[in-house]
């Protein structure tokens, strides 16, 4: 089936109308999101994604069915990666918690776009040059690694390019003023929500050079690709406010999350002369991240058990 300007059309309407409901009225007043309507909303989007996967298993086939809830699959596990840098955004700036919804709402938005305009980009870069399915193997390789290996670093937001280019050009208020982005006393000012916002999007960008190739390994649909992506980032808000306080538990699962990259970019780098099926690929990503989160949970209890004696 040829996906034609209504699917498009349809779509994004749809993103518009949830993120209008979610901010407009689900989240009108600002308050601090509590575990059980994270996990509320968590069991919303999951349903939703799981209601279009069905869409698409009926109106596309079988094929582009199994490719979306293996990318979906895919964002949502590599997305969790996300959540480990709002933890410590938010530490860092003492964001206050009923605020920190309304940044991530507006850093989701505005991931949504680049994420777009990246899935265009490697798509069509893909389709022209072939070689490029090998310099994206390279990469996630070397990231997969690179995340298995590298120790945990102190954010140092203070050193992003863009704030210093922001803070240049712009005052900034240096305490919190309600939920808002800019405030006029005496001039413009930025607040430092607006700075936290601007760290959270250009950290995204950073992830999404990771998964935008992974998920491009499974599938080279630009309509499966975005849809699979929109449906995990609208999740990750939620995701966070649900796991945030727990996450230091998955001790391993940051170890998963490489040994899922890495095999992603060797299925990329010998796809010239070896296919790697899609549900072979669907099946190392459930079982690797079970294993994980199951070798953490252990881990978990036998400290508790540990310290208990």
């Amino acid at each position: 089936m040829e996906i034609g300007f209504w699917h498009w059309f349809g779509f994004l309407a749809f993103l518009v109308l949830m993120l209008a409901l979610d901010l407009g009225v689900f989240n009108k007043k600002q308050h601090e999101i509590k575990i059980k309507e994270a996990l509320v909303w968590s069991a919303v989007w999951i349903t939703l994604a799981l209601l279009f996967n069905l869409l698409i298993f009926y109106e596309m086939g079988h094929d582009k069915g199994l490719e979306f809830f293996t990318g979906y699959i895919l964002e949502k596990s590599l997305s969790v990666d996300n959540i480990f840098v709002f933890i410590l955004l938010f530490k860092f700036f003492d964001v206050p918690k009923q605020y920190q919804h309304k940044v991530l709402y507006w850093g989701i938005f505005g991931a949504l776009v680049m994420r777009a305009v990246l899935i265009v980009i490697g798509a069509a870069l893909i389709a022209r040059f072939w070689w490029v399915m090998l310099i994206f193997g390279a990469f996630l390789v070397i990231a997969g690694l690179k995340m298995a290996f590298q120790k945990d670093e102190a954010v140092h937001p203070e050193k992003n390019p863009v704030v210093k280019f922001v803070k240049r050009f712009l005052p900034v208020a240096p305490e919190y003023h309600k939920d808002h982005f800019f405030i006029r006393k005496n001039g413009l000012f930025a607040t430092p929500l607006l700075i936290v916002l601007i760290v959270i999007e250009t950290s995204d960008l950073v992830f999404a050079l990771d998964s935008i190739p992974a998920i491009l390994a499974i599938t080279h649909d630009t309509f499966i690709v975005f849809t699979s992506n929109a449906f995990a980032i609208l999740g990750l808000r939620a995701l966070y406010f649900a796991l945030s306080g727990v996450m230091d538990k998955f001790y391993y699962l940051k170890i998963g999350l490489s040994v899922i990259l890495v095999f992603i970019g060797m299925k990329m780098l010998v796809s010239g002369v070896f296919h790697i099926s899609t549900v072979t690929s669907l099946m190392v990503i459930l079982i690797v991240l079970t294993v994980s989160v199951i070798a953490s949970l252990v881990r978990t209890s036998a400290l508790k058990e540990k310290n208990g004696k």
